[in-house]
């Protein structure tokens, strides 16, 4: 298994972004690596503790490795929004070289504390850990964030955050957030730029799913190196498989129903491989 370090280093002294997409199932696994090989794209599987208990810790292991030999791109398996430090450091253990600790819910110097713990046991591993300052609305499975709640990244706490963290990327709230969005988002392109200037270290945009197009473009061109992609797949799956079992009530092949949901997922990886400026980078 490979880290994300110079894969997302590539990204940022080229200006482009990897595209990281959180999957649930071996569909799903398979539309990514395989879109991503089509394109010669790199690429980040990104597994959520819920999607680690879900599908099994080595199952992941063993798809990627497989996906790495069989497609011969670069493809990071990546635990994402993990808070449990035990756990991350067991996953490490385990074999994913890439990983999130989310302690943005925590106050100031406590996410330094539990971000560098991460980070000083992982790069023992070779690991690469990307951690978040500031708070992102929405809901991300166990974790929900209400409107009141959000607050975005200060520019001035960026540089102490690395320095003392030693973390590989940083994941910044600038108006993002998880889930649909009901409203067209505000973001903060100028706190974005002010960010960029200051680090020396990828940055990573969560909450990119319904997100306008000229948007991510625009927060690739401000430094992000990393994009994350997670309902926007979820939802044309899911429709797409509950069409097939309502149009075919006595259907009982998971082959045949779970097809239609890969299919209509296949269109908007492509879509945003090329939207972060990864094809053909590999």
């Amino acid at each position: 298994m490979i880290s994300s370090k110079e894969v997302l280093e590539k990204a940022r002294n080229e200006n482009y972004a990897v595209p990281a997409f959180n999957i649930h199932n071996l569909e799903n696994f398979q539309v990514v690596v395989e879109s991503s090989a089509k394109l010669r794209s790199p690429v980040i599987i990104a597994a959520t503790p819920g999607t680690v208990k879900y599908a099994g810790a080595e199952f992941l292991i063993k798809m990627a490795e497989a996906s790495i030999q069989k497609y011969k791109i670069p493809i990071i398996l990546h635990l994402d929004h993990f808070v449990d430090k035990e756990e991350i450091k067991s996953l490490i253990r385990l074999g994913f070289g890439s990983v999130m600790i989310d302690a943005s819910m925590e106050e100031y110097e406590k996410n330094i504390i539990i971000s560098h713990e991460v980070s000083d046991y992982a790069h023992n591993f070779n690991a690469t850990v990307e951690a978040e300052l500031g708070k992102l609305g929405g809901r991300e499975e166990h974790i929900e964030v209400k409107d009141d709640e959000v607050f975005l990244t200060n520019p001035d706490y960026v540089c102490d955050f690395i320095n003392r963290t030693n973390i590989d990327s940083l994941a910044v709230a600038i108006g993002t957030a998880h889930g649909l969005y009901k409203n067209k988002p505000k973001l903060d392109f100028e706190r974005l730029k002010t960010i960029n200037k200051k680090v020396n270290i990828p940055l990573v945009l969560h909450g990119a799913s319904d997100l306008p197009d000229d948007y991510v473009i625009k927060c690739i061109e401000y430094g992000i190196n990393k994009v994350n992609i997670a309902t926007e797949l979820k939802v044309p799956f899911s429709k797409a498989v509950r069409k097939y079992l309502v149009d075919h009530p006595d259907e009982s092949d998971p082959r045949n129903y779970m097809t239609p949901g890969k299919e209509a997922m296949r269109d908007i990886v492509i879509k945003k491989i090329k939207l972060c400026g990864s094809e053909g980078k590999f």
